[in-house]
């Protein structure tokens, strides 16, 4: 992360007050600030994670990986012959917080601020699904956007898209 002078100072400050803003965060604040302070090359990477960006190309593909899961959802329930799909096989499970933060962290903001898709479950880690998604993410949506009916799925299809 790259800075002047002034903008370390201005952000330094901001943490500053964020301390007193929020005593139960002011460890993280003021250990922010020192390292802002101070010019730490390789903790300054670390807070990299926080000011990430995702362009609008890749926002709308969250989007749409969280709209497919819905559109599964709905043609399942919809199924008068469910055959052996289970459920809790369509669920969306988000991704990855080691190596996908940042579509996580979109996703957390697509449904705790934004309050879509809020009937997704987001489980005991909050859309953590602990292991890389994004690459099966890709495979299905693929295959989903081939389909002609995206609302109105067959079992077959649901068990195709599921298993990209």
């Amino acid at each position: 992360m790259e800075m002047t002078h002034a903008q370390r100072l201005i952000l330094a400050n901001q943490y500053k007050i964020m301390a007193m803003l929020e005593p139960e965060n002011a460890e993280r604040f003021s250990r922010y600030q020192t390292i802002i302070e101070r010019g730490y090359g390789l903790q300054l990477r670390e807070l990299d994670k926080d000011f990430s960006e995702l362009s609008e190309a890749t926002c709308r593909t969250v989007i749409d990986i969280m709209e497919m899961h819905h559109a599964l959802h709905v043609s399942w329930s919809n199924l008068k012959e469910k055959g052996p799909l289970e459920e809790r096989r369509l669920a969306f499970l988000g991704f990855d917080a080691a190596t996908e933060a940042h579509y996580l962290g979109y996703v957390r903001f697509i449904v705790n601020t934004e309050g879509r898709y809020t009937q997704f479950d987001s489980g005991n880690h909050g859309f953590n699904a602990q292991t890389p998604m994004w690459e099966k993410y890709q495979r299905m949506l693929a295959l989903w956007q081939t389909c002609p009916r995206q609302y109105h799925l067959s079992a077959n299809e649901i068990a195709q898209v599921i298993n990209a």
